[in-house]
Protein backbone atom coordinates (compact mmCIF):
# COMPACT_ATOMS: atom_id res chain seq x y z
CA UNK A 1 0.00 0.00 0.00
CA UNK A 2 1.47 3.51 -0.67
CA UNK A 3 0.66 6.34 1.56
CA UNK A 4 -0.07 9.89 1.11
CA UNK A 5 2.12 12.77 3.04
CA UNK A 6 -0.77 14.32 5.47
CA UNK A 7 -1.59 17.02 6.84
CA UNK A 8 -0.46 18.91 9.99
CA UNK A 9 -3.59 20.69 10.54
CA UNK A 10 -7.29 21.26 8.39
CA UNK A 11 -5.10 23.18 6.09
CA UNK A 12 -1.55 22.64 6.24
CA UNK A 13 0.73 19.76 4.62
CA UNK A 14 3.51 18.59 6.94
CA UNK A 15 6.61 17.17 5.56
CA UNK A 16 6.94 12.94 7.17
CA UNK A 17 10.78 11.93 7.69
CA UNK A 18 11.82 8.28 7.60
CA UNK A 19 13.08 6.45 9.70
CA UNK A 20 15.58 3.43 8.68
CA UNK A 21 15.09 0.72 11.68
CA UNK A 22 18.81 -0.69 11.57
CA UNK A 23 20.57 -2.30 14.01
CA UNK A 24 22.72 0.99 15.07
CA UNK A 25 19.83 2.33 16.10
CA UNK A 26 17.90 -0.11 17.74
CA UNK A 27 19.21 0.86 21.07
CA UNK A 28 18.71 4.08 20.94
CA UNK A 29 15.20 3.75 20.03
CA UNK A 30 14.86 1.22 23.05
CA UNK A 31 16.26 3.55 25.29
CA UNK A 32 13.67 6.72 23.99
CA UNK A 33 10.81 4.17 24.63
CA UNK A 34 11.83 3.11 27.78
CA UNK A 35 11.41 6.78 29.29
CA UNK A 36 7.67 6.26 28.63
CA UNK A 37 4.25 4.71 29.54
CA UNK A 38 4.51 0.83 31.28
CA UNK A 39 1.99 -0.94 28.98
CA UNK A 40 0.19 -3.87 30.32
CA UNK A 41 1.65 -7.77 29.93
CA UNK A 42 1.69 -8.89 26.46
CA UNK A 43 0.96 -12.48 28.11
CA UNK A 44 -2.69 -13.60 26.96
CA UNK A 45 -4.84 -14.52 30.20
CA UNK A 46 -6.64 -17.30 29.69
CA UNK A 47 -9.74 -16.34 28.05
CA UNK A 48 -13.48 -17.74 27.06
CA UNK A 49 -13.65 -17.98 23.08
CA UNK A 50 -16.24 -17.22 20.75
CA UNK A 51 -17.36 -19.66 17.85
CA UNK A 52 -17.37 -16.72 15.51
CA UNK A 53 -16.77 -13.41 14.92
CA UNK A 54 -16.90 -10.68 17.61
CA UNK A 55 -17.63 -7.04 16.40
CA UNK A 56 -17.53 -4.98 19.60
CA UNK A 57 -17.13 -4.98 23.29
CA UNK A 58 -17.98 -2.95 25.93
CA UNK A 59 -16.99 -2.17 29.66
CA UNK A 60 -19.84 -1.55 32.55
CA UNK A 61 -19.13 -2.12 36.68
CA UNK A 62 -16.46 -4.74 36.03
CA UNK A 63 -18.34 -6.28 33.32
CA UNK A 64 -16.92 -6.53 29.42
CA UNK A 65 -19.97 -7.24 27.32
CA UNK A 66 -19.28 -8.96 24.21
CA UNK A 67 -21.08 -8.71 21.00
CA UNK A 68 -20.72 -10.56 17.30
CA UNK A 69 -21.65 -13.51 15.30
CA UNK A 70 -22.10 -16.40 17.11
CA UNK A 71 -23.81 -18.77 18.56
CA UNK A 72 -21.92 -20.40 21.73
CA UNK A 73 -18.73 -19.67 23.61
CA UNK A 74 -16.32 -21.85 24.98
CA UNK A 75 -13.90 -21.86 27.80
CA UNK A 76 -10.44 -21.13 27.53
CA UNK A 77 -8.14 -24.10 25.53
CA UNK A 78 -11.72 -25.97 24.61
CA UNK A 79 -11.18 -27.09 20.61
CA UNK A 80 -13.63 -25.33 18.13
CA UNK A 81 -16.76 -26.98 18.80
CA UNK A 82 -16.14 -28.81 21.88
CA UNK A 83 -17.45 -28.22 25.72
CA UNK A 84 -20.28 -25.68 23.87
CA UNK A 85 -22.29 -22.56 25.86
CA UNK A 86 -25.31 -21.10 24.07
CA UNK A 87 -24.47 -17.58 23.57
CA UNK A 88 -26.92 -15.87 20.76
CA UNK A 89 -24.46 -13.20 19.58
CA UNK A 90 -24.09 -11.48 22.73
CA UNK A 91 -22.32 -12.74 25.88
CA UNK A 92 -20.96 -11.30 29.21
CA UNK A 93 -17.73 -12.03 31.09
CA UNK A 94 -16.39 -10.52 34.69
CA UNK A 95 -13.51 -8.38 33.49
CA UNK A 96 -10.89 -9.66 35.63
CA UNK A 97 -11.33 -13.47 35.88
CA UNK A 98 -12.80 -13.92 32.84
CA UNK A 99 -15.68 -15.80 33.84
CA UNK A 100 -18.63 -16.60 31.96
CA UNK A 101 -22.09 -14.18 33.58
CA UNK A 102 -25.13 -15.63 32.90
CA UNK A 103 -26.45 -12.19 30.79
CA UNK A 104 -27.56 -13.26 27.81
CA UNK A 105 -30.55 -12.02 25.42
CA UNK A 106 -30.40 -13.65 22.25
CA UNK A 107 -30.09 -10.98 19.18
CA UNK A 108 -31.40 -12.37 16.63
CA UNK A 109 -33.52 -12.00 12.81
CA UNK A 110 -32.56 -9.64 10.01
CA UNK A 111 -28.87 -10.39 9.78
CA UNK A 112 -28.67 -11.66 13.60
CA UNK A 113 -25.28 -9.19 14.06
CA UNK A 114 -23.90 -7.30 17.03
CA UNK A 115 -22.13 -4.76 15.56
CA UNK A 116 -22.10 -1.41 17.88
CA UNK A 117 -21.95 -1.15 22.14
CA UNK A 118 -21.71 1.31 24.32
CA UNK A 119 -22.84 1.50 28.08
CA UNK A 120 -23.60 5.10 29.95
CA UNK A 121 -21.56 7.38 31.50
CA UNK A 122 -23.20 5.96 34.88
CA UNK A 123 -22.89 2.19 33.56
CA UNK A 124 -26.55 1.66 34.50
CA UNK A 125 -27.49 0.70 30.85
CA UNK A 126 -25.94 -0.92 27.81
CA UNK A 127 -26.94 0.38 24.68
CA UNK A 128 -26.43 -1.84 21.69
CA UNK A 129 -26.80 -1.99 17.88
CA UNK A 130 -26.66 -3.72 14.84
CA UNK A 131 -28.47 -6.08 12.32
CA UNK A 132 -31.29 -7.81 14.67
CA UNK A 133 -35.20 -7.46 15.35
CA UNK A 134 -35.58 -9.60 18.47
CA UNK A 135 -34.15 -9.29 21.91
CA UNK A 136 -35.12 -12.41 23.88
CA UNK A 137 -38.87 -12.29 23.80
CA UNK A 138 -38.91 -8.51 23.17
CA UNK A 139 -38.94 -6.93 19.49
CA UNK A 140 -36.27 -4.40 18.45
CA UNK A 141 -35.13 -2.35 15.48
CA UNK A 142 -31.54 -2.95 15.32
CA UNK A 143 -30.60 -1.14 18.45
CA UNK A 144 -31.98 -1.84 21.84
CA UNK A 145 -31.25 -0.66 25.67
CA UNK A 146 -30.10 -3.14 28.07
CA UNK A 147 -30.58 -3.18 32.43
CA UNK A 148 -26.84 -3.91 33.18
CA UNK A 149 -28.19 -4.71 37.04
CA UNK A 150 -30.44 -7.56 35.83
CA UNK A 151 -29.72 -8.22 32.33
CA UNK A 152 -33.23 -7.17 31.23
CA UNK A 153 -34.35 -5.01 28.07
CA UNK A 154 -35.82 -1.44 28.44
CA UNK A 155 -39.05 -1.58 27.30
CA UNK A 156 -39.76 2.03 26.60
CA UNK A 157 -36.44 2.36 24.54
CA UNK A 158 -37.93 1.50 21.33
CA UNK A 159 -36.56 3.75 18.41
CA UNK A 160 -36.84 1.94 14.80
CA UNK A 161 -34.04 2.02 12.81
CA UNK A 162 -34.07 1.05 9.02
CA UNK A 163 -31.16 -0.80 9.05
CA UNK A 164 -27.80 -1.89 10.34
CA UNK A 165 -26.26 0.31 13.70
CA UNK A 166 -22.40 0.11 13.43
CA UNK A 167 -21.41 3.10 15.78
CA UNK A 168 -22.67 3.88 19.22
CA UNK A 169 -21.80 7.20 21.21
CA UNK A 170 -23.75 8.07 24.75
CA UNK A 171 -23.88 11.40 27.04
CA UNK A 172 -26.37 12.15 29.44
CA UNK A 173 -28.56 13.98 27.38
CA UNK A 174 -28.36 11.68 24.14
CA UNK A 175 -27.61 8.25 22.86
CA UNK A 176 -25.97 8.38 19.75
CA UNK A 177 -26.39 5.92 16.56
CA UNK A 178 -24.42 5.61 13.22
CA UNK A 179 -24.61 3.40 10.30
CA UNK A 180 -25.79 2.60 7.26
CA UNK A 181 -29.45 3.50 8.14
CA UNK A 182 -31.49 6.40 5.82
CA UNK A 183 -34.57 6.49 8.86
CA UNK A 184 -35.05 6.31 12.35
CA UNK A 185 -38.47 5.76 14.30
CA UNK A 186 -40.07 7.07 10.92
CA UNK A 187 -38.29 10.36 10.27
CA UNK A 188 -35.38 10.84 7.36
CA UNK A 189 -31.85 10.46 9.17
CA UNK A 190 -28.52 10.31 6.69
CA UNK A 191 -26.54 7.60 8.67
CA UNK A 192 -26.77 9.41 11.93
CA UNK A 193 -29.17 10.36 14.74
CA UNK A 194 -29.74 10.96 18.42
CA UNK A 195 -32.10 9.68 20.45
CA UNK A 196 -32.58 10.64 24.43
CA UNK A 197 -31.96 7.60 27.12
CA UNK A 198 -35.51 6.50 26.83
CA UNK A 199 -35.83 6.55 22.82
CA UNK A 200 -37.63 9.84 21.46
CA UNK A 201 -36.00 11.00 18.23
CA UNK A 202 -33.91 14.70 19.20
CA UNK A 203 -33.38 17.54 16.26
CA UNK A 204 -29.98 16.49 15.87
CA UNK A 205 -29.41 16.04 12.52
CA UNK A 206 -26.63 16.04 9.88
CA UNK A 207 -26.44 14.46 6.42
CA UNK A 208 -24.22 11.94 5.13
CA UNK A 209 -23.44 10.28 1.89
CA UNK A 210 -22.12 6.87 2.91
CA UNK A 211 -21.99 5.02 6.37
CA UNK A 212 -20.87 5.65 10.19
CA UNK A 213 -18.24 4.06 11.58
CA UNK A 214 -16.80 5.53 14.39
CA UNK A 215 -18.14 8.34 16.96
CA UNK A 216 -16.71 9.97 20.32
CA UNK A 217 -18.37 12.95 21.87
CA UNK A 218 -16.20 15.98 23.02
CA UNK A 219 -18.72 17.71 24.81
CA UNK A 220 -16.73 20.12 26.32
CA UNK A 221 -15.18 21.48 22.99
CA UNK A 222 -18.69 21.30 21.69
CA UNK A 223 -18.15 18.04 19.30
CA UNK A 224 -19.25 15.19 18.39
CA UNK A 225 -16.57 13.11 16.31
CA UNK A 226 -17.74 10.80 13.40
CA UNK A 227 -15.84 8.55 11.27
CA UNK A 228 -16.36 6.54 8.51
CA UNK A 229 -16.79 5.70 4.49
CA UNK A 230 -18.21 8.83 3.91
CA UNK A 231 -17.19 11.93 1.33
CA UNK A 232 -19.97 14.81 2.14
CA UNK A 233 -21.36 16.08 5.47
CA UNK A 234 -24.47 18.42 4.96
CA UNK A 235 -23.72 18.91 1.61
CA UNK A 236 -19.99 19.78 1.66
CA UNK A 237 -16.78 17.75 1.45
CA UNK A 238 -15.50 16.34 4.28
CA UNK A 239 -13.55 12.67 3.99
CA UNK A 240 -14.08 10.09 6.28
CA UNK A 241 -13.83 12.64 9.87
CA UNK A 242 -16.34 15.16 10.92
CA UNK A 243 -16.84 17.19 14.24
CA UNK A 244 -20.67 17.54 13.86
CA UNK A 245 -22.57 20.52 16.91
CA UNK A 246 -23.39 17.49 18.96
CA UNK A 247 -26.75 19.63 19.59
CA UNK A 248 -27.69 20.29 15.99
CA UNK A 249 -25.28 18.26 14.17
CA UNK A 250 -24.01 21.81 11.79
CA UNK A 251 -20.94 21.06 10.83
CA UNK A 252 -17.71 22.56 13.19
CA UNK A 253 -14.88 21.04 11.30
CA UNK A 254 -13.95 19.15 8.63
CA UNK A 255 -10.32 17.59 8.09
CA UNK A 256 -9.35 18.14 4.23
CA UNK A 257 -6.33 16.38 3.32
CA UNK A 258 -6.12 14.39 6.20
CA UNK A 259 -7.62 10.77 4.51
CA UNK A 260 -6.99 10.28 0.49
CA UNK A 261 -9.92 8.50 -1.43
CA UNK A 262 -10.80 4.84 -0.38
CA UNK A 263 -9.86 5.26 2.97
CA UNK A 264 -12.17 5.22 5.89
CA UNK A 265 -11.91 6.37 9.74
CA UNK A 266 -13.14 3.06 11.58
CA UNK A 267 -12.00 4.08 15.31
CA UNK A 268 -12.02 7.35 17.19
CA UNK A 269 -10.85 7.35 20.75
CA UNK A 270 -9.69 10.13 22.90
CA UNK A 271 -8.14 11.26 26.07
CA UNK A 272 -8.17 15.03 28.01
CA UNK A 273 -6.32 17.02 25.12
CA UNK A 274 -6.10 14.64 22.31
CA UNK A 275 -8.59 12.93 19.86
CA UNK A 276 -6.93 9.48 18.08
CA UNK A 277 -8.17 8.50 14.93
CA UNK A 278 -7.38 5.01 13.10
CA UNK A 279 -8.18 4.46 9.61
CA UNK A 280 -8.67 1.41 6.58
CA UNK A 281 -7.99 1.97 3.28
CA UNK A 282 -8.36 -0.05 -0.03
CA UNK A 283 -6.26 0.36 -3.29
CA UNK A 284 -3.18 2.28 -4.07
CA UNK A 285 -2.28 5.66 -2.35
CA UNK A 286 -4.76 4.98 1.06
CA UNK A 287 -3.93 5.19 4.38
CA UNK A 288 -4.07 2.78 7.34
CA UNK A 289 -2.22 4.15 10.25
CA UNK A 290 -3.59 6.58 13.13
CA UNK A 291 -3.40 9.89 13.60
CA UNK A 292 -3.95 12.25 17.10
CA UNK A 293 -5.49 15.70 16.92
CA UNK A 294 -6.10 18.57 19.56
CA UNK A 295 -9.77 18.34 20.79
CA UNK A 296 -9.10 22.42 21.12
CA UNK A 297 -8.65 22.94 17.75
CA UNK A 298 -8.61 19.79 15.62
CA UNK A 299 -5.03 20.34 14.13
CA UNK A 300 -3.11 17.40 13.70
CA UNK A 301 -0.28 16.41 16.87
CA UNK A 302 1.16 13.56 14.65
CA UNK A 303 0.48 11.03 12.53
CA UNK A 304 1.74 7.09 12.32
CA UNK A 305 2.01 6.26 8.29
CA UNK A 306 2.10 2.42 9.04
CA UNK A 307 0.63 0.54 6.80
CA UNK A 308 -2.12 -2.27 7.71
CA UNK A 309 -5.52 -1.17 8.54
CA UNK A 310 -6.86 -0.22 11.89
CA UNK A 311 -9.67 -1.19 13.19
CA UNK A 312 -9.75 -0.17 16.92
CA UNK A 313 -8.29 2.01 19.57
CA UNK A 314 -8.31 2.83 23.02
CA UNK A 315 -6.03 4.83 25.58
CA UNK A 316 -5.02 3.20 29.00
CA UNK A 317 -2.33 4.87 31.03
CA UNK A 318 -0.90 7.56 28.53
CA UNK A 319 -0.66 4.51 25.99
CA UNK A 320 -2.71 3.71 22.84
CA UNK A 321 -2.68 0.66 22.16
CA UNK A 322 -4.76 -0.40 18.38
CA UNK A 323 -6.44 -3.62 16.86
CA UNK A 324 -4.59 -3.79 13.10
CA UNK A 325 -2.69 -5.80 11.03
CA UNK A 326 0.00 -3.31 11.19
CA UNK A 327 3.28 -3.80 8.92
CA UNK A 328 5.87 -1.15 7.27
CA UNK A 329 6.45 1.06 10.22
CA UNK A 330 9.81 2.56 9.18
CA UNK A 331 8.69 6.15 9.62
CA UNK A 332 7.23 5.79 13.10
CA UNK A 333 9.73 6.01 16.15
CA UNK A 334 10.82 2.56 17.38
CA UNK A 335 8.87 0.99 14.40
CA UNK A 336 10.08 -1.89 11.92
CA UNK A 337 10.47 -2.66 8.12
CA UNK A 338 8.40 -4.60 5.92
CA UNK A 339 8.52 -8.51 6.39
CA UNK A 340 6.14 -9.88 4.60
CA UNK A 341 3.85 -11.07 8.22
CA UNK A 342 1.63 -8.77 9.79
CA UNK A 343 1.73 -7.25 13.84
CA UNK A 344 -2.04 -7.14 15.03
CA UNK A 345 -1.39 -5.20 18.10
CA UNK A 346 0.32 -1.93 18.92
CA UNK A 347 1.09 0.35 22.06
CA UNK A 348 2.16 3.69 21.24
CA UNK A 349 2.88 6.91 23.12
CA UNK A 350 0.31 9.34 22.90
CA UNK A 351 2.74 12.26 22.83
CA UNK A 352 4.49 11.38 20.12
CA UNK A 353 3.13 7.98 17.90
CA UNK A 354 6.42 5.83 19.43
CA UNK A 355 6.09 2.20 19.38
CA UNK A 356 6.51 0.64 22.47
CA UNK A 357 7.95 -2.59 23.02
CA UNK A 358 4.42 -4.64 23.53
CA UNK A 359 3.93 -7.53 20.68
CA UNK A 360 1.28 -9.71 21.50
CA UNK A 361 0.02 -11.02 18.06
CA UNK A 362 -2.92 -12.97 16.27
CA UNK A 363 -3.63 -14.56 13.18
CA UNK A 364 -5.73 -13.10 10.50
CA UNK A 365 -8.14 -16.00 11.27
CA UNK A 366 -11.58 -16.26 9.42
CA UNK A 367 -13.92 -14.11 7.51
CA UNK A 368 -11.72 -11.13 5.85
CA UNK A 369 -8.69 -12.26 7.87
CA UNK A 370 -7.86 -8.79 9.88
CA UNK A 371 -7.36 -10.65 12.97
CA UNK A 372 -8.48 -8.23 15.67
CA UNK A 373 -11.43 -6.18 15.58
CA UNK A 374 -12.09 -3.92 18.74
CA UNK A 375 -10.76 -2.86 21.99
CA UNK A 376 -12.11 -2.35 25.53
CA UNK A 377 -10.47 -1.79 29.05
CA UNK A 378 -11.98 -2.16 32.22
CA UNK A 379 -10.40 -2.99 35.81
CA UNK A 380 -6.93 -2.61 34.47
CA UNK A 381 -7.45 -5.86 31.77
CA UNK A 382 -7.51 -4.82 27.68
CA UNK A 383 -9.85 -6.82 25.57
CA UNK A 384 -9.82 -7.80 22.26
CA UNK A 385 -12.16 -9.23 19.80
CA UNK A 386 -12.13 -10.24 16.58
CA UNK A 387 -12.42 -13.04 13.77
CA UNK A 388 -8.28 -14.29 15.20
CA UNK A 389 -8.18 -18.17 15.92
CA UNK A 390 -4.96 -17.71 17.40
CA UNK A 391 -2.66 -15.60 20.01
CA UNK A 392 0.75 -15.19 20.65
CA UNK A 393 1.03 -18.91 18.55
CA UNK A 394 -1.35 -21.11 20.57
CA UNK A 395 -5.33 -21.74 19.60
CA UNK A 396 -7.56 -19.13 20.84
CA UNK A 397 -10.73 -18.15 19.09
CA UNK A 398 -12.24 -14.39 18.84
CA UNK A 399 -11.48 -13.05 22.19
CA UNK A 400 -8.33 -12.39 24.14
CA UNK A 401 -7.39 -10.55 26.87
CA UNK A 402 -4.18 -9.04 28.63
CA UNK A 403 -3.34 -7.71 32.16
CA UNK A 404 -0.80 -6.43 33.93
CA UNK A 405 1.34 -9.29 35.65
CA UNK A 406 3.87 -10.60 33.21
CA UNK A 407 4.23 -13.92 32.76
CA UNK A 408 5.83 -15.23 29.38
CA UNK A 409 9.93 -16.43 29.75
CA UNK A 410 12.04 -15.43 26.20
CA UNK A 411 12.75 -18.37 24.58
CA UNK A 412 16.03 -20.24 25.40
CA UNK A 413 18.57 -19.43 22.71
CA UNK A 414 20.18 -22.58 20.91
CA UNK A 415 24.53 -21.98 21.82
CA UNK A 416 27.29 -23.20 19.70
CA UNK A 417 30.63 -23.06 19.50
CA UNK A 418 32.35 -19.92 17.12
CA UNK A 419 35.86 -20.74 17.75
CA UNK A 420 38.07 -22.62 20.24
CA UNK A 421 42.00 -22.08 20.61
CA UNK A 422 44.29 -23.04 23.10
CA UNK A 423 43.11 -21.11 26.37
CA UNK A 424 40.12 -19.77 24.42
CA UNK A 425 36.75 -20.49 23.56
CA UNK A 426 34.03 -18.19 22.07
CA UNK A 427 30.24 -19.19 22.38
CA UNK A 428 27.99 -17.59 20.04
CA UNK A 429 23.95 -17.59 20.31
CA UNK A 430 21.12 -15.65 18.05
CA UNK A 431 19.55 -13.00 20.37
CA UNK A 432 16.00 -14.05 22.08
CA UNK A 433 13.26 -11.57 21.89
CA UNK A 434 10.29 -11.10 24.18
CA UNK A 435 6.97 -9.68 23.62
CA UNK A 436 6.84 -7.39 26.30
CA UNK A 437 11.06 -6.83 27.23
CA UNK A 438 13.54 -5.25 25.21
CA UNK A 439 16.55 -5.68 27.01
CA UNK A 440 17.70 -9.15 28.06
CA UNK A 441 20.29 -10.70 30.00
CA UNK A 442 21.94 -13.90 29.13
CA UNK A 443 23.40 -16.35 31.73
CA UNK A 444 26.52 -17.97 30.53
CA UNK A 445 27.29 -21.52 32.53
CA UNK A 446 30.74 -23.48 32.35
CA UNK A 447 30.51 -26.59 34.18
CA UNK A 448 27.22 -25.72 36.17
CA UNK A 449 28.28 -22.66 37.35
CA UNK A 450 27.62 -19.10 36.29
CA UNK A 451 30.77 -17.48 34.82
CA UNK A 452 29.45 -14.69 32.69
CA UNK A 453 26.19 -12.61 31.95
CA UNK A 454 25.46 -10.29 29.09
CA UNK A 455 22.41 -7.70 28.46
CA UNK A 456 21.20 -7.05 25.15
CA UNK A 457 18.37 -5.19 23.76
CA UNK A 458 16.60 -7.12 20.51
CA UNK A 459 12.59 -6.78 18.89
CA UNK A 460 11.06 -9.71 16.64
CA UNK A 461 12.53 -8.11 13.42
CA UNK A 462 16.02 -7.29 15.01
CA UNK A 463 17.84 -10.36 16.44
CA UNK A 464 21.70 -10.07 16.51
CA UNK A 465 24.38 -12.66 16.78
CA UNK A 466 25.81 -12.14 20.08
CA UNK A 467 29.56 -14.04 21.30
CA UNK A 468 31.48 -14.35 24.31
CA UNK A 469 34.56 -15.53 25.05
CA UNK A 470 36.06 -17.56 27.73
CA UNK A 471 39.99 -18.02 28.85
CA UNK A 472 39.99 -21.89 29.82
CA UNK A 473 43.04 -23.38 30.33
CA UNK A 474 44.57 -25.39 26.76
CA UNK A 475 43.57 -28.89 27.03
CA UNK A 476 40.86 -29.08 29.21
CA UNK A 477 37.16 -29.91 28.37
CA UNK A 478 34.51 -28.04 29.69
CA UNK A 479 30.68 -28.14 29.39
CA UNK A 480 28.48 -25.05 28.69
CA UNK A 481 24.90 -23.76 29.15
CA UNK A 482 23.17 -20.72 28.68
CA UNK A 483 19.75 -19.33 29.79
CA UNK A 484 17.62 -15.77 29.13
CA UNK A 485 15.58 -13.41 31.74
CA UNK A 486 13.84 -10.66 31.09
CA UNK A 487 14.18 -9.54 34.89
CA UNK A 488 10.87 -11.36 35.72
CA UNK A 489 10.91 -14.69 34.11
CA UNK A 490 13.33 -16.73 32.98
CA UNK A 491 13.83 -19.42 30.74
CA UNK A 492 14.98 -22.89 31.45
CA UNK A 493 19.00 -23.79 30.41
CA UNK A 494 19.52 -24.76 26.89
CA UNK A 495 21.14 -28.47 25.99
CA UNK A 496 25.11 -28.22 26.82
CA UNK A 497 27.41 -27.71 24.60
CA UNK A 498 30.86 -29.58 25.13
CA UNK A 499 33.31 -28.19 24.47
CA UNK A 500 37.49 -29.97 24.38
CA UNK A 501 39.97 -27.01 24.49
CA UNK A 502 43.06 -27.56 21.88
CA UNK A 503 46.22 -28.13 23.19
CA UNK A 504 48.84 -26.03 22.45
CA UNK A 505 51.58 -27.16 20.22
CA UNK A 506 54.35 -28.85 21.12
CA UNK A 507 57.80 -26.79 21.28
CA UNK A 508 60.34 -27.79 18.90
CA UNK A 509 63.92 -28.50 19.91
CA UNK A 510 66.94 -26.40 18.60
CA UNK A 511 69.20 -28.72 16.46
CA UNK A 512 72.76 -29.13 17.68
CA UNK A 513 75.87 -26.80 16.09
CA UNK A 514 77.78 -28.99 13.72
CA UNK A 515 81.69 -29.80 14.46
CA UNK A 516 82.75 -27.55 11.87
CA UNK A 517 80.09 -24.40 13.17
CA UNK A 518 81.61 -24.59 16.81
CA UNK A 519 85.19 -24.50 15.26
CA UNK A 520 84.26 -21.24 13.18
CA UNK A 521 82.95 -19.73 15.91
CA UNK A 522 85.39 -20.40 18.04
CA UNK A 523 88.50 -19.68 15.55
CA UNK A 524 86.29 -16.09 15.17
CA UNK A 525 86.27 -16.80 11.33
Amino acid sequence: MHLRKLRSKPVTRVAVTALVCTTALLDASLAAAADGPKTLAADALPTYQTEGIVWSLAAANGVVYVGGTFDAVRPPGAAPGQRLVGRHNFAAFDAVTGKLLPCAPSFTGHNHTVRAMKASADGRVLYVGGSFESVGSEKAANVVAINTSDCSVRKEFKPAVSSTVRAIETTDRAVYLGGDFGRVSGQQRNRIAAVSPQGALLPFKADLDQPVRSMSAALPYGRLFVGGDFERVNGQPARSLVALNPVTGNTVLTYPGWFPNQSSVKTIAQDKSRFFVGAEGHGPGIYDGRIAGRLANGTMVWNDTCRGATQSLVVFNGVLYSASHAHNCNETPGGFPERGDRQHFLAQRVEDRRILHWFPDTDGGLGEQVGPRTLAVSKGVLWAGGEFTEVNGAPQQGLTRFGSKDTGAPEVPALSLATSEPGRVTLAWRASWDRDDASLTYRIYRDGKQVARQTKSSTYWDRPRITWTDSVPAGSKHTYAIEVTDGTNTSSKSRSLTVNVPKKPAQQTAAAPTETTQREVGDGR
